[in-house]
Parts: structure tokens; sequence; C-alpha cells
């Protein structure tokens, strides 16, 4: 079993402030702590940390169902779940059969409103991050350290790694906030407790997030040399490489170059591509050598109803009855393909694509019924399994982690952006940059081959209606397909439907506006002034 290297802790803050309301946060069990109780050693700052890195795999501190937010289900609002579901279900890859639970329905027919409890639980969990990193980096200065007796040099450096990590998780809770809602509260650690922010646009929290990450990134420690379940420079330069492959979508001016130096430098590293593609998404695909940052999850310590857990129970169809290959007990088919992502993998150039592990059986590909658990394919991508074929230690929660950045997106973000920033790679002017494209995809094609060089491409073959497929390919169901779509012109307002798109059994468009989901109407009020802590 893996060693999951964050402790929990929810520790004081009097308020997580939104923009809807104050998150409600309740005490589930009686151990509490002050302030100063906990932060008077360099290891209650450790667990500080875990809670804040907690907080994107966990709802609480109880068991799978239970939050500290209130007024919402806890599944709702774990943060990979929702995520998953605003990039995913959206989309042309999935549908979800179980459309009585609360949200989804709306989501997977793209005809949301404000009030969507889903948007709810991603806008309440996310701004949860920005309220619990604020609070750590308060009770982490020079001056509270040096009155709490840490003074150490080396405890003190320790804690500064510790806070410029913090930073990079509050700029990724903004990052989501730009790209799901565009918009978002603004709050930092120097504004005062129950402050209302002001609301951000899309460009201030650019600005914002660019000059935090750029300041922070010198001062994390290099890729690949921290604990595993901590980040380092990497994920930061992958947040990077994100926005600035969408800066167009995002404040209107490309930032091409930015983003294929940014790739880059995650690919200096050291990061290498595991030898099978499938063994990133199984059991022990912590050991991976391509995982830039994932959303722990273990079947005893993390019990949660987060990405992972759903997807690999949601694969176990209802005809086929197939949990154990998995290790699972299974949901049934509740996560179905929708047509035109099984037909990115027609030609026989894909016959032996490790990608392609879709299951047809006696299942029509149409789906002509969302909740018909037997209409459309299902997917075998994520496992509870080793990928020695060791069963995880949960049927119901999984060992598997959530893979939210690794080594091959970078490869096909680096690639885009070289085409988007020289134009299509199908000239006979091909340049270092252009044949370094290639290189890069078929890296990625020829693992997928088992090594071999059959599906292999060649400048001409590749060009952006390629690549937005091939990402697809690789990455599908990994938390990236509605911001590739919108970025590719396919999503609201864009040339491409798909089955249900719009509420439309064969699909129809949808209006721009789509593109950015709606602050949520709810609200969550708050409890103020809780100290908890638990952990493993």
């Amino acid at each position: 079993m893996k060693k999951i290297n964050f402790i929990y802790i929810l520790f004081a803050f009097a308020t997580l402030q939104s923009c809807t309301g104050d998150l409600d946060v309740v005490a589930e069990d009686s151990r509490v702590l002050t302030p100063a109780e906990l932060f008077s050693t360099p290891q209650g700052y450790k667990q500080a940390l875990g809670g804040v890195y907690g907080n994107l795999s966990l709802t609480g501190t109880g068991d799978a169902g239970s939050s500290f937010l209130q007024g919402i289900d806890a599944g709702t609002s774990q943060f990979g779940r929702c995520m998953w579901y605003l990039q995913n279900l959206t989309t042309d890859e999935v549908v979800w059969t179980y459309e009585n639970d609360e949200g989804t329905a709306e989501l997977q027919r793209n005809i949301w409103s404000s009030a969507n409890p889903i948007l709810l639980g991603m806008f309440s969990r996310t701004m949860a991050e920005v309220a619990l990193a604020n609070d750590f980096l308060r009770q982490s200065t020079p001056a509270l350290l040096s009155s709490r007796g840490i003074t150490s040099p080396a405890d003190v450096a320790e804690i500064n790694f510790y806070r410029n990590e913090v930073r990079v998780l509050r700029a990724f809770a903004y990052y989501n906030m730009m790209d799901l809602f565009g918009k978002a509260p603004f709050v930092t650690e120097n504004d005062p407790l129950d402050f209302k922010g002001p609301q951000y646009n899309r460009q201030q929290l650019f600005t914002f997030i660019e000059k935090e990450l750029n300041e922070v990134i010198p001062n994390l420690k290099a890729a690949r040399t921290n604990e595993y379940g901590r980040l380092d420079k990497a994920m930061a330069q992958m947040i990077l490489a994100k926005m600035y492959l969408n800066a167009q979508v995002y404040i209107g001016t490309p930032k091409y170059a930015e983003c294929m130096a940014k790739c880059q430098e995650v690919i200096a590293g050291g990061y290498t591509l595991t030898t099978k593609y499938l063994d990133n998404f199984k059991a022990n695909n912590h050991t991976s050598s391509e995982m830039i940052f994932t959303l722990q999850s273990d079947g005893v310590k993390t019990q949660n109803y987060g990405a992972t857990t759903v997807m690999i129970n949601g694969q176990v169809g209802s005809v086929e009855s197939n949990g154990a290959e998995f290790a699972v007990g299974g949901w049934g088919g509740a996560l179905r393909l929708r047509k035109q992502f099984v037909e990115k993998f027609d030609g026989s150039q894909f016959n032996n694509d490790e990608r392609k592990t879709y299951s047809a059986g006696s299942r029509p590909i149409d789906i002509a019924d969302l909740t018909n658990a037997g209409q459309g394919y299902i997917l075998r991508k994520y496992s509870n399994k080793t990928s020695t074929g060791v069963a995880g230690v949960n049927s119901t929660f999984v060992d598997t982690d959530f893979p939210l950045f690794r080594l091959a997106d970078a490869y096909l973000m680096y690639a885009e952006a070289q085409m988007r920033k020289d134009g299509a790679t199908n000239t006979n002017n091909a340049t270092t940059a252009t044949a370094q494209s290639l290189t890069y995809i078929n890296a990625l094609r020829q693992r997928a081959n088992g090594g071999a060089t059959i599906a292999n491409v060649t400048q001409s073959q590749v060009n952006l209606d390629f690549m937005i497929d091939e990402r697809s390919r690789e990455l599908h169901w990994e938390g990236h397909r509605r911001q590739d779509l919108i970025r590719f012109n396919k999503y609201g307002g864009g040339s491409y439907n798909w089955a249900w798109k719009g509420n439309i059994a064969n699909g129809t468009s949808i209006p721009s506006e789509l593109n950015v989901f709606p602050l949520p109407s709810a609200s969550i009020t708050a409890n103020p002034n809780l100290t908890q802590n638990t952990g493993y």
C-alpha cells in the first residue's frame, strides 16, 4: 500500500469568504486546538499544510460522507469529482446514467443554471482552498514563528517551503475559478477576516496567478525531489503552461511561446513516459515516472467519493458485471461513452492502441436514453488493481490517484502551442520546433502501441484538427476536455456537436455564453472560530 504523505488537519480560521456567503464549518469530533497550540511546533505546521493539500482529496475529517461544507452533499463538493463533472461530463466523452443525482442531468445535457448544486460544490470547495491557504500564510509569518519559539534555521527554511507550496495551491484554486467561472472573489492573507473581497475578472486573476507563480517557482523544490503528494516547481510550471495555452480565451492575448517555454521546463525536470500507458491509471500509479501532481486516493486512509472512485466504479457495466476486472463492486453502468469519443479510435491505425480501452460487446454505440445503462460503450481505462494485478485494499473506495498533471499533457501542449505560434505543421518547411512537436506526438503514439512505430504520424498528417482529437485519445477522463473544446471553438458557439449536447439526442449547438459557468446562486453560511485536528 502506498504511503499517504499528508495528515488532514482542518485548522483554525474565523471565516471562509465567498461571494455568495460564508462557508459553514462544523466540528466532527471533540478534539479542538487553538492556533497557538497547533502552531506551537514545526510538526504542527506540517499538519496544517496537510489540511491545505487534504482539501483537494477529502471533504471532511470523518468518513466518506463527512464534510465541513454544510448544506451540500459531501460527494457533490469533493474537488476532484466536481472538477471532473464540469470538465468531462459536460463534453463528448461520457454520460452518467443516474440523472436523479442532483445536478448531473443538467450538466451532461448542457442546460445548467446558477442553481446547480455541483457548481455550488466546486465553487465552495475551491474558495475553501483559498481560505485555508490564506490562514496558513497568516499563521506562518516570520514574526509569528519567532514569537512561538520556532527559530531553528532548518525549521524556518522548511516552513518557508510550506508557505511557497501553499501559495501555489492558492494560485491553482484561482486558476480553476478563472477557467470555470471567469471570475472570483479575491482575498489574500493580507485582508482581515470576514473581509468580502472584490470580484476579480479573468484579466485580474490571470495577472495575479502569473505573478504569484513566477515569484515562488525559484523557491520551490526541484521537480521530483519533494515527497510524494506535495508539489514542486513542475506543478507551478504546468499551471502556467495551461494558462498560457488558454490565454487567448482568458485575456484575448496569445501566449504560445510562453506556453512552449514552460512545457520545456517541465519536460526538463526529469519525468519520463511510463512504459505502459494504462499503468498511469492503476492502484499503484503513484510510482509512475510521468506523474507531476495527483489527487491522492487510498481505500483506507482517504475514503471519499472522488473522481477515481466514481470513474472506476462507474466503469462496471450493467450487462458485463465486470467489477472483478477493476477490483470494485461497481455501480452497474453508471458511466458510458458518447459515440463521438468512440469514433476517435476508428481506423486500423488504432487496432493495437492501448488507449482504446472501450468495450462494445452487445451494446449499441448510440445512446437513445441517457438513463438506460445498457446503451453506449463502457471504458476500461482506470482500475483499482496495481500494475501487477493486486487488488486495492477496498472494493468501494479506490487506491488509484487522480492524474491531475502528467508529462504526456506537457508534450501535447508544447506541440499545440507550437502549431498555433508557427502555423500548422503540415508544410514543407520543417523547423527544429516542428520536429520536436512531431517527436513528442510520436513518443505517445509509440508508447500506446507497445513501442511499435506502426501508428506514428508524419508532418503532413498533423494539424490542429488532429491535435484536438489526439488530446482526447491520450487524456480522456482526466479533467481537460471542456477546456480543450473551448480553446478550439468547438464548445459553446462552435461547430462540433455530440450526443445529447444541448439536450438533443443527436446533439445541437449551444450558446457561447455556456463557455463560462455562472457563479452559484445558493450560499453556505459560516460557523466561525473552529479549530479541529484529526489525522491518520
